[in-house]
C-alpha cells in the first residue's frame, strides 16, 4: 500500500506510538513459518510477530537460519 494514496484508517499503526508511518513486511522464513515484521519511522520501535503474537528477535534469527548439511 502507498503512503500517499492508502486511507488513515487502513494505514498499519506502531504497537508503541500508534504512529501511521509504518513499514509492515510479510515473509516466509526458512523454516517455512510465515511473520510479519513492522518497523515505525516516528519513534523506530520495531516488532516481529506470528499470528499476531509477538515474537523475540532471537526466535526469527534461529527460524531463518539456513542449516547446512554435512558433507
Amino acid at each position: 500500500m502507498s503512503l500517499v494514496t492508502t486511507p488513515t484508517s487502513q494505514l498499519t499503526t506502531c504497537r508503541q506510538c500508534t504512529g501511521t508511518r509504518v513499514t509492515h513486511i510479510t515473509m516466509t522464513l526458512t523454516d517455512g513459518s510465515v511473520v510479519d515484521f513492522a518497523s515505525c519511522h516516528t519513534c523506530e520501535h520495531k516488532s516481529w510477530t506470528e499470528s499476531g503474537a509477538g515474537l523475540e528477535v532471537s526466535t526469527v534469527l534461529k527460524r531463518a537460519q539456513k542449516i547446512k548439511k554435512a558433507a
